[in-house]
């Protein structure tokens, strides 16, 4: 069966993904927002708003299943538009019966974690690969598996920084913070 605007926000996605795996290997994404990516996330971002206003959120009943994770895949990369990606978590909450669970997650912990706000789920990691302070450590893995996610151990647990730390964390990188500011996260 075929969508409307099914392989355009599956192209959208996979395009993204291109750009970003090509600067990854020419070592050009570990120093900031490199500006080609930044131009493609606007730019999907931008499509994505269109579509938005014509169907509505692209759930997996209006769009399938790969084109409604590439339309969040565009959401989750729109990091300069804060907005924008609390519109749609809003979406995609009134839809939550006709979206994958986990994206809903995942959104949700980006936008707490540039909000400089603890997670609810774990699913964004600090530069050392341990996820960014939670809002609940006794209950996060319950609240994974209520969105499909698999459990963290007990070690990994155990190396979350409490939320208290977020302010030291945000401290070891200025061009991240003077980032947050000029788009408007904090």
């Amino acid at each position: 069966m075929s969508y409307p605007f099914e392989k355009e926000l599956i192209h959208l996605a996979d395009y993204d993904l291109a750009v970003r795996e090509r600067l990854s290997s020419e070592g050009k994404l570990s120093e900031g927002y490199h500006p080609e990516m930044e131009c493609v996330h606007k730019a999907n971002a931008e499509r994505l708003k269109e579509i938005i206003r014509e169907i509505g959120f692209p759930t997996i009943s209006k769009v399938g299943q790969k084109a409604s994770d590439a339309a969040w895949l565009i959401i989750q990369h729109s990091i300069g538009e804060p907005q924008f990606m609390k519109e749609c978590y809003v979406l995609m909450e009134e839809s939550d019966h006709d979206i994958n669970p986990k994206n809903k997650a995942y959104l949700y912990d980006r936008i707490q974690v540039f909000q400089g706000k603890p997670q609810k789920y774990g699913t964004q990691l600090i530069a050392s690969g341990i996820p960014f302070p939670v809002e609940d450590r006794k209950n996060l893995n319950s609240e994974r598996e209520k969105v499909n996610l698999p459990p963290l151990s007990e070690e990994e647990m155990n190396q979350i920084p409490d939320p208290e730390e977020i302010p030291i964390i945000e401290s070891k990188d200025e061009g991240y913070l003077v980032w947050r500011k000029k788009v408007g996260w904090v």
